[in-house]
């Protein structure tokens, strides 16, 4: 980021604005542009290094009056003062100090070591059936993981050798260069940023202080989860760098299709083919529920297809509640396809003795088309 951009433009604020908009409007764009929030994007970290200098400038009165007359040219080549005075280290210790308040550590300055970040969290995915999930289960898994080397115990140094602290950066993991009026930070190249450094590195892990290692974990899946659920395994996850934390495991389900029942939230739905004389006569059907019962369903007379009918209890339990949801059976009424010579005969005096109350619905759906066809016909 050029520094010739105007510093009031880069805050976003006017000319005029006092110290209390100067203040709230730094930080708001030092939240946003932070590049612990924005991991590798060298634009955002550019932006967020523009921000300081501009803040750091405007907020003193002396800066900001040179600023006001001479704009970029009254610190050009060491102006004002032609050290920058502790303009420099003053923005990163305000900054420091509301990262640490957000972020649980200071982003820059703080003058310690930087510290070894915790590992990466880890990522498994686990397929269930629905009667898996029904139920719960406990079940062992294989991953590999970098995990603590058991040599040097995560150390990264050879058993019987020492760490000594960074000549490089005196230990704090960082070092300063004055370029002209700004103070520029970076990570000791030395060291990392670790502060310290390893006289001789472990053979096993080659200094990492962690190993690629295949671990057995028994994973609790609880009763009622469902497609997308999400267990936290904590500490399972990759180990730190040099006896750093380790990250967490992730175990994302995917529950596989069931050949009979969908499932929405905690309802269970099917469908259920009946013949026409059980819709018309009415009677029973049994359904096999997940909780293994068998669940009888009646059928009320005169049923059509669609009508769904609901068994309370019978669905999935609720995720770390109490209860269950309900079955939803779906009627299919099913025409025959093949019938004897005794049921056609006796399908054909039925339809003899049909007055057209006993399908209302088609009576009526066939009535509106002839009223409709002959309003066609008289225009």
């Amino acid at each position: 980021m050029s520094i010739d951009i105007d510093f009031y433009e880069l805050l976003g604020v006017e000319r005029t604005a006092d110290e209390k908009t100067l203040k709230s409007a730094y930080r708001r764009l030092a939240v946003q542009y932070h590049p612990d929030k924005n991991s590798g994007c060298l634009d955002m970290e550019a932006k967020f290094k523009a921000i300081n200098e501009a803040y750091d400038c405007l907020k003193d009165p002396q800066k900001r009056a040179a600023y006001d007359r001479f704009g970029h040219e009254a610190f050009r080549n060491g102006g004002f003062g032609g050290n920058g005075g502790g303009q420099g280290a003053g923005g990163f210790s305000d900054l420091g100090d509301i990262f640490e308040t957000i972020f649980g550590a200071s982003g820059f300055g703080g003058g310690g070591a930087q510290q070894n970040r915790r590992g990466a969290d880890l990522r498994y995915d686990m397929e269930i059936s629905l009667e898996e999930a029904y139920r719960g289960k406990s079940t062992e898994i294989s991953v590999e993981v970098s995990a603590s080397c058991d040599d040097c115990e995560g150390s990264g140094a050879a058993p019987g050798t020492g760490v000594h602290t960074c000549k490089g950066c005196n230990g704090h993991g960082k070092v300063r260069a004055q370029q002209g009026f700004f103070v520029v930070e970076r990570t000791c190249p030395s060291c990392h940023g670790a502060g310290r450094v390893i006289d001789t590195p472990c053979r096993a892990c080659r200094g990492e202080g962690r190993v690629d290692k295949e671990k057995q974990l028994t994973v609790n899946i609880p009763a009622g989860v469902d497609e997308g659920t999400r267990i936290r395994l904590t500490g399972e996850g990759e180990a730190g760098a040099r006896g750093a934390p380790a990250g967490d495991l992730y175990i994302f389900l995917h529950v596989k299709r069931h050949r009979i029942f969908e499932r929405e939230g905690t309802t269970l739905f099917c469908r259920a083919p009946i013949s026409f004389t059980t819709a018309a006569l009415g009677g029973c059907i049994t359904v096999p529920g997940l909780d293994r019962h068998e669940h009888e369903i009646r059928i009320p007379p005169g049923i059509q297809s669609g009508k769904q009918l609901r068994q309370r209890g019978a669905g999935m339990p609720v995720l770390n509640g109490r209860g269950h949801g309900d079955m939803v059976i779906q009627i299919d009424v099913e025409t025959p396809t093949s019938l004897t010579a005794q049921q056609k005969d006796l399908l054909e005096q039925f339809r003899e003795t049909e007055t057209g109350a006993e399908c209302p619905q088609s009576t009526g759906f066939f009535s509106k088309l002839k009223e409709m066809w002959d309003d066609l016909t008289d225009g």
